[in-house]
């Protein structure tokens, strides 16, 4: 066996300066501790800001309360979207960055323009009651949507290689969305706490629980639901070469646009009454989530399915084992191994795994672009990054691997023959493999003598 890869790491920029002297010629922008500050400062001076603005509105009680609600659905939401990017989990601090800026940033830029929008048209009209109905319906789904939008953008821009497909928009915009609604929800049964003050009212006839049961309990999605649409833009643009700049530019656009008016409709149906309001609830909210869960639970089977395409590439050359793909391409085989590493190993074995599932991810989705022309420049070179962090782990994750596709692998019956048959161990008949198992790989079974050269999809 090889216990070094054949493609060893190379420096970032091949007879140029060194490292560190490319850090101190670089602009001061460039630097990442500089970038991470002014971002962490702006997240933090936003919170600050919308904390003294809700505050101030509800009361310092009807904030608590507000608060204490508000955050109920919140776990649950972000369980979800963690769900969906199981296959090909995102790191942490886009989903922290995402949820920040959805209950800082975006709700702040809501909470002004809105006002300023709604007071302009008041005083432009003459009209309050107006200006009200035309601001919620027209003025903050225009608002809101492209506040959360930006942060949509920023990871796609900035975080690209995290940024691969559909499920990836999806957990991007949901999570922003559910920071949003987050905010938002603080504010308004805070404000309907604060009526009941005043009226005396309280219990299941009170505001606050009307407000609850709408905003909670019925339609916690609907902040994500519109602007997973906008997700999805970008994730079919994601899927897209780099030469089709038009369609990266017009899908999320479209994406953007679509969720604009499901918010519109949404907060629209407010003045159709209460009949009106349940009927578009029923008819048009309940049915397009239906839908939309529907389509990422698909994209995600969908992306196993191309885990276990794509990976026998690198099984025939000899980085992965056999039973890897089939693996890789179950969600119950890589618990079952996380947790037969965990339980032999300890925690840090665990996790080993579990990046290893990811990379090994990762190097599939690349492969399936790279195969599409949709792969970019730096094919070669991000390939061989991940079959290094692969090969750094395959001791305590290989072991794993291969223990989760014997518990998980479907029972293959093999025609008994009427004599006896001499043959050579691990053709992939009997002992419990799928067939094929054993077939394409160096040393013919399991563990390969060493890698060798996977082919190039950009090569005919």
């Amino acid at each position: 066996m090889a216990i070094s890869p054949p493609f060893p790491p190379y420096p970032p920029h091949p007879g140029g300066p060194a490292e560190g002297g490319a850090l101190r010629h670089a602009h001061w922008w460039q630097r990442a501790w500089v970038r991470y500050g002014a971002l962490i400062t702006l997240l933090a001076l936003s919170g600050l800001v919308i904390l003294a603005l809700v505050r101030e509105q509800t009361g310092t009680e009807g904030f608590l309360v507000g608060l204490g609600l508000a955050v109920l659905p919140v776990p649950l939401l972000v369980a979800a979207f963690r769900w969906l990017d199981r296959v090909e989990p995102g790191p942490w601090r886009n989903m922290v960055f995402a949820f920040a800026w959805g209950a800082c940033a975006a709700a702040l830029i809501a909470i002004v323009a809105n006002s300023f929008a709604t007071r302009w048209i008041a005083t432009a009209t003459a009209d309050p009651s107006s200006a009200d109905t035309l601001g919620a319906t027209v003025i903050a789904p225009v608002v809101e949507e492209s506040a959360k939008a930006a942060a949509v953008l920023l990871l796609f821009l900035f975080r690209r290689r995290d940024f691969t497909g559909i499920v990836d928009g999806v957990v991007v915009a949901g999570v922003t969305a559910t920071g949003f609604a987050f905010t938002e929800n603080i504010l308004y049964l805070g404000t309907a706490f604060g009526t009941d003050q005043l009226t005396g009212d309280s219990g299941i006839a009170s505001v606050t629980a009307a407000t609850f049961f709408v905003r909670v309990v019925m339609s916690p999605f609907a902040h994500p639901l519109f602007t997973v649409l906008t997700g999805i833009g970008f994730g079919v643009a994601a899927l897209s070469g780099e030469g089709r700049r038009v369609r990266r530019v017009l899908l999320p656009l479209c994406g953007l646009l679509l969720a604009m008016g499901m918010h519109a409709l949404w907060n629209g149906s407010s003045t159709f009454g209460e009949l009106g309001f349940f009927a578009v609830y029923a008819s048009f909210m309940v049915p397009a989530f239906g839908l939309l869960t529907w389509l990422v639970v698909w994209t995600r089977q969908r992306e196993l399915r191309t885990v276990r395409e794509e990976l026998p590439a690198y099984t025939a050359a000899g980085w992965l084992s056999p039973a890897e793909p089939f693996a890789l391409g179950s969600m119950r085989a890589r618990r079952l191994a996380r947790e037969h590493a965990g339980r032999h190993l300890g925690r840090p074995a665990a996790r080993a795994v579990a990046e290893y599932e990811a990379y090994a991810t990762s190097l599939a989705f690349l492969r399936h672009r790279g195969r599409r022309g949709r792969a970019g420049a730096d094919f070669v070179v991000r390939e061989r990054e991940l079959l290094n962090e692969l090969w750094r782990r395959k001791d305590v994750a290989r072991p794993a691997l291969d223990h989760a596709a014997r518990m998980t692998a479907p029972p293959v019956r093999v025609p008994v023959a009427p004599w006896p048959v001499y043959g050579v161990y691990g053709q992939g008949q009997g002992y419990g493999h799928p067939a094929g198992w054993g077939h394409g790989s160096p040393s013919g079974y399991g563990y390969p003598a060493g890698p060798h050269p996977v082919h190039n999809p950009y090569q005919s």
